[in-house]
């Protein structure tokens, strides 16, 4: 699984952002939050990773923080109907703490 991505950001799209780690581009789905947060593209940037599987597809959600990344977890693992959409969402309003 990837934990962390520490590259070059590449580009900021509405709900995601590519990471440029030696030459792979990683698309990271975020939140408005940690979307705000990144750098200007060409800048160097570090994404604290959930990989998230399925049968049908491999995504990666990125965070600012590790507290960020861990609430995610708790939001998708523990209340019921909350998926990954509405998790980002979430964390888009209201800022994780400890």
């Amino acid at each position: 699984m990837i934990g962390k991505l520490k590259g070059t950001l590449d580009e900021i799209d509405e709900d995601s952002c590519v990471i440029d780690v030696h030459g792979v581009g990683y698309v990271a789905h975020c939140s408005a939050r940690t979307l705000a947060s990144l750098p200007s593209p060409g800048e160097a940037v570090v994404l604290f990773i959930e990989t998230y599987v399925r049968e049908d597809m491999i995504r990666l959600y990125g965070f600012q923080t590790g507290l960020e990344r861990e609430w995610f977890r708790l939001l998708m693992n523990n209340v019921q109907g909350v998926g990954a959409k509405v998790a980002l969402a979430v964390l888009s309003t209201l800022a994780p703490t400890p």
